[in-house]
């Protein structure tokens, strides 16, 4: 599943633009020209990571970004400010409202493209095109496979997701839940047992080389990736 990118830009050249090279880039694009109509396209679907514009007309991107923020929901997607204003006081009050990096108008689409990747590494490791050392295991996103030394690891799509969010965030436990949203999104209602069955599956393909120890179940809470066995 590709990382989907939300563009929140008021002006029609700019957002084409920008949607062509993220595109391009192997990024899924969505776009909003308010932040009302961007707030509507949250509710249904989270994005990966947000593209905010400051001046939108319905209200400065700037308070749609404080917003997000103070939503439990949205406080921790990733979000870049773009804009033309590019005094030292613009970008610390774009900082101070919980944007992750400032982009001033006019720019690349290289650098933006550099800077997306940049803020996918440091906030969203699992979203990030770079290959992944998990224990013995190594993880390549850009062509879903796995293996162990020379040896692939077949496994499903579902199942590669997990193992590689489970990678890049080692030794943390989370709940069902939590993976549910992080691996098939909030916007998709699936049973917290979905997860025991591609764990399940996750494990049986794992086996074939060893490394089903990798996937640890905590009793009464949920599961995480280690490269200790546990007791």
């Amino acid at each position: 599943m590709p990382t989907t990118i939300l563009i929140i830009e008021d002006e029609p050249a700019i957002q084409e633009l920008l949607s062509v090279n993220l595109q391009h880039a192997g990024y899924q694009v969505h776009a909003a020209y308010s932040c009302h109509e961007a707030q509507q396209q949250i509710k249904q679907q989270m994005p990966d990571l947000i593209l905010l514009d400051w001046m939108l007309p319905d209200q400065p991107g700037i308070q749609l970004a404080h917003a997000l923020r103070r939503d439990t929901r949205t406080r921790d997607v990733p979000l870049i400010m773009l804009t033309a204003r590019d005094t030292e006081q613009d970008k610390v009050d774009g900082l101070e409202a919980g944007a992750d990096d400032y982009l001033t108008k006019p720019f690349s689409p290289r650098e933006l493209l550099a800077r997306i990747k940049s803020l996918l590494r440091r906030r969203a490791p699992q979203l990030a095109p770079d290959p992944v050392q998990a224990g013995p295991l190594t993880l390549d996103p850009s062509s879903r496979s796995v293996h162990l030394d020379e040896q692939a690891v077949s496994m499903g799509p579902s199942e590669f997701r997990l193992l590689h969010f489970f990678a890049t965030h080692g030794q943390r436990v989370y709940t069902r839940t939590q993976l549910l949203d992080q691996i098939w999104g909030d916007h998709v209602f699936l049973e917290e047992r979905t997860v025991d069955v591609h764990v399940r599956r996750l494990r049986k393909a794992l086996s074939t080389v060893g490394q089903e120890h990798l996937i640890q179940t905590i009793r009464g809470t949920g599961y995480r990736f280690s490269t200790t066995h546990s007791s």
